[in-house]
């Protein structure tokens, strides 16, 4: 199903899929279960990157980083308000990027804002945000 819906839009790159046990390791890391429909997302196409390449999706690898990173960094704990309650999974390519929350678990999607540490609604779901992300490539969709 996401496969099909994220190919739909014009030179979309998609990556093979993820495994199960790559899953569960990102899970297991970042202490926490993936929302369903990016999991599913996820073992049909391990990432998507739009037609300018920007990451609209991250792969699983680079999911389990950078939450890590942004929940772990002391210099991130001094400038910006606490990322546990996010898990982000995608960026717009100029520094924002977009999260889950995930305490208390929604499936809406919000945009963190580098320079502000804003955290606004962008989508109610996974798919109005695929919609949204692919649809609008190379504009600043989300502001």
């Amino acid at each position: 199903m996401w496969r099909e819906l994220v190919e739909k839009y014009d030179d979309v790159e998609v990556e093979d899929p993820a495994s199960e046990q790559d899953l569960h390791d990102l899970e297991c890391r970042l202490g926490q279960t993936l929302p369903a429909p990016l999991r599913e997302l996820l073992l049909e196409c391990n990432g998507v990157a739009d037609e300018d390449g920007t990451d609209v999706v991250w792969s699983a690898a680079h999911i389990g980083r950078n939450n890590t990173e942004f929940r772990t960094a002391e210099d991130f704990r001094a400038l910006y308000m606490p990322f546990d309650a996010l898990m982000f999974f995608g960026d717009s390519g100029g520094g924002d990027q977009f999260a889950f929350v995930r305490t208390p678990e929604r499936s809406d999607v919000f945009v963190w804002d580098h320079e502000t540490d804003s955290r606004t609604w962008v989508a109610a779901d996974l798919e109005g945000y695929l919609h949204r992300a692919l649809s609008q490539a190379g504009e600043d969709w989300h502001r």
